[in-house]
């Protein structure tokens, strides 16, 4: 699946928020080397690299469009193209943060604990991952996905996205791995004007990738009617035109 830094970047203040609670929930660390795992065009980047000045930063990203956007934007760090799953640096990390990037890759109970092996003493481990897959936008795009003539070309599109776990689940694998873990999950209320067609263009920046990207033209414009209409019946607009799209994220800080 290939990602689009243009597109991702349309909603940046909106998107880099979380990464900005989550990492000022982070307890002081004396950091000299970070990395970013999914670092995207690197707006998340810039953001760890204000809070640990004094850092060395590394950025991870599959995305060839992305790096090099998070390239151009912070030129000093080292950023490279690999998938997480075959990222082989092994530190030791100060800080690993993976912001909107594990709800992509499957094995969290092998991966989480392998990321905290590459943790300093006292280093830490800053999640974040949606936890939408049951909010009404993406249920539309499934039901739409097996409810048309592109049903078979997006047989697998669904599983594009991993499960996440509860916060139970997390704290549990990793309290024995760490002195100490936080869980936590905010809905985040984001104003979006333009009403159904921004939140459209929302996730075709992020969740839709995987159902537009086997499509030809004819069949996306056909998906993308379908689906802005039901995004339309479940979040109406409100007075000024604009919607409030709710969206629920879960939050982990784990130090080793």
């Amino acid at each position: 699946m290939s990602w689009c830094a243009e597109q991702y970047v349309a909603f940046e203040d909106e998107r880099t928020r979380p990464v900005r609670d989550l990492l000022a929930a982070l307890p002081p660390i004396a950091a000299r080397l970070v990395v970013d795992l999914g670092c995207g065009p690197g707006n998340s980047t810039e953001v760890l690299a204000a809070r640990f000045p004094d850092a060395a930063i590394r950025g991870v990203d599959s995305s060839p469009d992305m790096i090099g956007a998070a390239r151009r934007r912070l030129p000093r760090a080292q950023f490279t193209i690999e998938a997480v799953e075959e990222w082989s640096d092994a530190g030791p990390f100060d800080v690993i943060l993976a912001n909107a990037l594990l709800q992509w890759v499957a094995n969290h109970a092998t991966l989480l604990p392998a990321l905290l092996a590459r943790l300093t003493s006292g280093g830490g481990l800053a999640i974040q991952m949606p936890d939408n897959l049951d909010g009404p936008a993406h249920r539309a795009m499934r039901e739409i996905a097996v409810d048309g003539p592109w049903a078979e070309t997006l047989a697998a599109a669904s599983a594009a996205r991993t499960p996440i776990g509860d916060a139970n689940w997390y704290y549990e694998l990793l309290r024995p791995l760490c002195s100490k873990v936080d869980v936590w999950r905010t809905t985040y209320h984001h104003p979006l004007s333009g009403g159904a067609g921004a939140v459209v263009e929302w996730f075709k920046g992020s969740g839709l990738r995987p159902f537009l990207e086997p499509l030809d033209p004819v069949s996306r414009a056909a998906y993308l009617e379908r689906y802005t209409a039901a995004v339309a019946a479940a979040y109406p607009a409100l007075a000024d035109g604009s919607v409030l799209l709710p969206f629920p994220r879960l939050f982990i800080t784990a130090i080793r």
